[in-house]
């Protein structure tokens, strides 16, 4: 009886978001650990074997910073975001599309799904602009610095016609957040920021983001204190208050984004919880924390 119950209480919600698009952007724990990136993929399969239309953005940081020690160059950051010279971008695109990307694509083919990599520079699918250089103050002289990040992005605008292709023939889109400017150069792009616009612009009706925490804590040492619910303007005055920080805040504003450009509702989940997304989705606690307007 348990079981049924299970199947009952996912009901609703396999009605609710029937043929829906559903994005999901992988990082973390997830990604890293090989049995995780299996249940995750079988997951999102789950998902689309039950109607939804499921679609897949991955990260890599981690992973591009192995690749760049064993290959005897140092990982730079400037805020956050990787200084990114020509060198560092074929480790980039070596990492995410040779790699990452593939093995996700094996994993969601292996469970039954029919899983196509692609990433932002197919068919222009994002275009982006180089990053304005960064100014930073030295800590030592109080001088200001002007860094050249090089080869990193923001996106300009997403033409979403080889997503809404795959997902009209039922495949499963894998995307990695690599851009092209106008002069065709590649760049490195947000993971989240790139999974917000591209869900804005599909018009799904969740963006999943799994993370390795259990989502926004009034404590963070606290997992008891997990925000469960939340709107725009609260997140908001969460901000300001601090409770909202570091690595949390550009998840946070991609979900706002997202919310503000259509996307339904947001979620932000631990992924190293097995069967995280299929939790969140149906049942009525979830597990992580989710931002509606």
């Amino acid at each position: 009886m348990e079981t049924v119950n299970i199947l009952i209480e996912a009901l609703p919600y396999i009605k609710k978001f029937h043929k829906k698009k559903i994005m999901i952007k992988y990082g973390g724990h997830a990604m890293i650990d090989s049995e995780a990136m299996s249940s995750t993929a079988r997951d999102t399969v789950l998902l689309k074997y039950v109607g939804m239309k499921p679609m897949v953005v991955h990260g890599g940081g981690p992973e591009i910073s192995r690749s760049m020690n064993k290959l005897g160059k140092e990982p730079k950051f400037i805020g956050g975001l990787r200084i990114t010279d020509q060198e560092t971008m074929d480790i980039v695109k070596m990492v995410l599309v040779g790699k990452i990307n593939t093995d996700i694509v094996s994993q969601v083919c292996l469970h039954g799904g029919k899983g196509v990599g692609i990433s932002g520079k197919d068919n222009h699918l994002i275009k982006a602009r180089k990053r304005a250089p960064q100014i930073i103050v030295d800590n030592t002289t109080g001088e200001e610095k002007t860094i050249d990040l090089g080869l990193v992005g923001e996106i300009e605008n997403v033409n979403p016609e080889i997503v809404e292709m795959l997902t009209s023939n039922e495949y499963i889109p894998i995307i990695s957040p690599i851009g092209v400017d106008d002069s065709s150069n590649t760049l490195n792009l947000n993971a989240d920021t790139v999974a917000g616009d591209i869900a804005a612009e599909v018009d799904a009706e969740k963006l999943i983001i799994l993370t390795d925490v259990p989502g926004i804590l009034e404590d963070p040492k606290d997992p008891e204190t997990l925000i469960k619910k939340v709107n725009i303007d609260e997140i908001k005055e969460l901000i300001d208050k601090g409770i909202v920080t570091d690595g949390m805040i550009p998840k946070v504003e991609t979900c706002i984004n997202a919310i503000d450009n259509g996307v339904k509702s947001t979620h932000i989940i631990d992924g190293r919880i097995k069967h995280s997304v299929l939790l969140e989705i149906f049942t009525k606690k979830g597990i992580g924390t989710m931002i509606t307007r």
